[in-house]
């Protein structure tokens, strides 16, 4: 986690001096110099920081594959805990890194050749009637001829459109029945009439006749269709012209020419002359590993340990020792923990944890 972390810091970095050459441009030849020695600087910068994230990436590579050693024998049992240890002392298993060696040698950097130099050849003038014009053959081109006539072109093509015939209506009448026929009783009269009460009333069952209402409507007599209308083509008389002879080509003899020339003779010829060029050679730089990485116990500083006071001598001395910790506030932060693992790989120290070790080499006394 805290190689991811200073990783991402690492990249930051990089992104952000990559980025600051892009801004606005400058024309004065003071400025362009500046800028130039601002890119060179920045540049030498990534270079370091490249380096430093790379020596990063192996030492956790190494430890990784420390790591994976001692769980594969077994060796991260409560069994394998810190020899020795005393009451009031803290401990981790802490990274050793691998200890390299870098050696010089020597290195073909270009094989031995031979340079090819041509000596070129010389000449001398003398007169001479040369042809300077073969005999050949001029192609003339006849064009072809043609003739106006006249065609008949369909400028818009027959087609068939659909047209809308629209429903036809009817007005129809029709009686509507309003009220049944029906009976009904009705006084009536006769020959003896009702004198009193003791004569009887005289009633007639009548027959009313059912009532009609005329009503008028419209009824759809053919529904709406469509037919097919057919639009005859339209064409035009144009004039075109057709051709009447091809092109074609006449061959015309054009008699060669000559002329009294100064030329120029061979009188040696180009000859190649070699140089031997000797082999060049250039130092290099190998580092080759001198010793494992591993993973073993160390004292170190944790919260039974530590005070304010401590981390401050500590950030003291890595500021004193040209690793940039931040203030000395006490307080073991980002910047104090890059400091100090900056500090342990560049004295080849156990990383991972703020060791004793680390002290002992910085001067801070617990």
């Amino acid at each position: 986690m805290k190689l991811r972390t200073l990783t991402m810091a690492i990249a930051t970095t990089l992104f952000t001096i990559g980025c600051a050459t892009h801004d606005a441009p400058v024309t004065d030849s003071s400025e362009i110099d500046a800028l130039r020695a601002e890119v060179a600087k920045q540049e030498a910068q990534k270079a370091e920081l490249r380096g430093e994230l790379a020596a990063m990436e192996r030492s956790q590579e190494a430890a990784n594959k420390a790591l994976e050693a001692s769980k594969s024998t077994g060796t991260n049992s409560m069994a394998d805990l810190p020899p020795n240890a005393r009451a009031g002392e803290c401990y981790a298993r802490v990274f050793e890194p691998p200890r390299y060696t870098t050696e010089t040698r020597k290195v073909l950097s270009r094989a031995a050749s031979e340079k090819l130099e041509i000596v070129p050849a010389t000449y001398e003038s003398v007169e001479e009637t040369v042809m300077t014009k073969p005999e050949g053959v001029r192609l003339e081109t006849v064009p072809a001829t043609y003739k106006w006539v006249e065609k008949t072109v369909v400028v818009e093509p027959e087609r068939t459109v659909l047209k809308e015939v629209p429903a036809k209506y009817a007005t129809e009448t029709e009686q509507v029945l309003v009220k049944e026929a029906y009976t009904t009783w009705k006084k009536g009269r006769g020959p003896i009439e009702r004198l009193n009460e003791a004569t009887g009333e005289i009633m007639c069952l009548v027959e009313v006749p059912a009532e009609y209402k005329t009503v008028t409507r419209t009824v759809m007599t053919a529904a709406p269709t469509t037919r097919e209308e057919v639009i005859p083509a339209k064409t035009k008389v144009v004039r075109t012209q057709v051709m009447t002879a091809p092109a074609k080509t006449v061959e015309i003899k054009i008699p060669a020419e000559y002329e009294t020339v100064k030329i120029r003779k061979l009188a040696s010829k180009a000859r190649e002359q070699r140089m031997e060029i000797p082999a060049e050679y250039q130092t290099v730089e190998e580092t080759r590993l001198l010793k494992e990485g591993k993973l073993h116990w160390q004292p170190i500083l944790c919260e039974t340990n530590a005070s304010p006071n401590l981390i401050s001598n500590v950030q003291r001395a890595l500021n004193e020792a040209g690793f940039n910790a931040g203030p000395v506030d006490g307080v073991l932060g980002l910047m104090t923990s890059k400091a100090i693992g900056h500090f342990q790989r560049a004295n080849g120290l156990s990383s991972g944890q703020l060791t004793i070790e680390t002290l002992e080499k910085l001067g801070v006394k617990i």
